[in-house]
């Protein structure tokens, strides 16, 4: 069996709370998806960090066979080998992600921002939870301090 991945990641602020969108299909029908806050950074660790959640859905189901599609051309280019990975918290995350792709078939597929609304959609659900949460948050703790907004 193989597996059809769409990946997107967000970041509100860029760094600013990030969140990661994921959708799974299996032989054309879906079969999962992700959306989580994974708190505060840049659009590019989000990205990434999408892609490493769906590549643990494919290890832990045993799936070998994989597609990744993505509609960020940077980080496909760079999981493909086409560009360097300059960032060393970049470089550090496609290890990572090279460490996943072991024992498995893997292609990363760049795809038009249209062809990603469910990831996207997804992504940005739970960045925007994030962000909310950091909102209030930061009201409690001004009103612990008697500061009233």
């Amino acid at each position: 069996m193989s597996l059809v991945i769409f990946t997107d990641g967000a970041s509100f602020g860029n760094p600013g709370p990030m969140g990661i969108g994921v959708v799974i299909y299996r032989d054309g029908k879906k079969v999962s998806e992700m959306s989580e806050y994974i708190g505060n950074g840049t659009n590019n660790v989000a990205e990434y960090t999408a892609v490493m959640r769906a590549l643990e859905y494919a290890k832990e189901s045993g799936d070998k066979e994989v597609r990744v599609k993505s509609d960020s051309q940077l980080i496909v280019r760079q999981l493909n080998g086409d560009y360097k990975v300059k960032d060393e918290k970049l470089r550090a995350l496609k290890r990572q992600v090279d460490g996943l792709c072991a024992g498995m078939s893997v292609s990363f597929e760049h795809i038009p921002r249209e062809q990603n609304n469910e990831a996207d959609a997804l992504s940005k659900e739970a960045a925007e939870t994030g962000k909310k949460a950091g909102k209030e948050a930061k009201r409690i703790g001004q009103q612990k301090l008697g500061v009233f907004l």
